[in-house]
């Protein structure tokens, strides 16, 4: 119960850090521009499609809680046998940082309607998520042929489980990854193109900090951390 606590305590900062970049105060009525430019407003001021995904990531972030807790619990059992962590998670972790990167790049360029940049961050940004999704399976593919099959053990079966519900959330994005690219270089109007981005670019750094404390996990980090937060608690 203290992992999942832990996690959504962390989850709750990672949304009030959002929310707090996300022009709450803008008054959208003073906005210069066309008016055909603009995005529906909620009343707070804040893009309904950004509440939209805030929820969404939310059930996400408290999915991947819950694994993470049945993974603690688990653990804990006799017949656990951790597996050997492929080194490529290592490379594939930094295509996962530049691609966040990338697409945080697109994101400003595409409130100064710089399209040049968009176009070439979203490129880079959904290059970089292959490279990351081909580096996932390889490593998959390196561990059955070393044996550790996702049945032989319950470690073996959470760590395949885990990382599989990551990248299906990561084949997802590249989803609308693809649609926003197509509307960037369609000539989308820079109103709707810069929402399409910044939600991708939210999207993605979330990705990004559930694969790093995935990867924590993995790695065994995560146990001194729960550890440590307990120990304060108490």
């Amino acid at each position: 119960m203290s992992v999942i606590l832990v996690f959504l305590l962390v989850i709750a900062g990672f949304a009030g850090w959002w929310l707090s970049h996300q022009r709450l105060m803008t008054k959208p009525w003073l906005e210069q521009g066309v008016a055909e430019d603009f995005v529906p407003f909620d009343r707070s001021g804040l893009p309904t499609a950004k509440i939209g995904l805030g929820v969404f990531l939310a059930v996400v972030g408290c999915l991947f809680a819950l694994f993470t807790s049945a993974y603690f619990m688990r653990m804990a059992l006799s017949d656990w046998q951790p597996l050997p962590m492929p080194r490529l998670l290592w490379l594939n972790t930094g295509m996962l940082v530049l691609s966040s990167i990338a697409l945080q790049c697109a994101s400003v360029a595409a409130r100064k309607r710089q399209m040049d940049t968009v176009k070439l961050g979203l490129a880079a940004a959904g290059l970089t998520a292959i490279a990351f999704l081909v580096g996932q399976l390889m490593a998959w593919r390196d561990l059955t042929a070393d044996g550790y099959f996702l049945a032989s053990n319950p470690a073996n079966s959470f760590f395949y489980l885990i990382t599989g519900m990551h990248g299906l959330h990561i084949v997802g994005g590249l989803v609308g990854l693809g649609r926003t690219t197509a509307g960037a270089w369609n000539g989308a109007r820079p109103e709707r193109l810069r929402l399409s981005v910044e939600l991708c670019a939210m999207y993605w750094h979330f990705l990004l900090f559930v694969w790093l404390a995935i990867f924590a996990l993995l790695a065994g980090w995560a146990g001194t951390f729960i550890d440590i937060c307990r120990q304060l608690l108490t």
